[in-house]
């Protein structure tokens, strides 16, 4: 399975600093902090949404969860 997944949504609309997105492929509407946009985009803009999986980033957080199970069982 691939570990990125590339679409595109336009800017529905833009509300105290939240942007409403809507995937090209779909009806389903989700929000981003303005923030995490690219400088100049706004209401109409089409964007290029890239997602990627950190394998890596999720093994560490895994590890560390494991490790706190660990230090609970062991004060219990």
């Amino acid at each position: 399975m691939d570990e990125e997944s590339v679409f595109w949504a336009s800017i529905d609309r833009v509300d105290e600093g939240v942007a409403v997105l809507i995937p090209r492929e779909g009806s389903a509407r989700f929000t981003l902090p303005c923030s995490l946009l690219p400088a100049g985009a706004r209401e109409g803009d089409i964007l290029e949404v890239s997602i990627r999986r950190d394998a890596e980033a999720t093994e560490e957080a895994r590890r560390r969860a494991a490790e706190r199970i660990e230090r609970l069982k062991r004060r219990g």
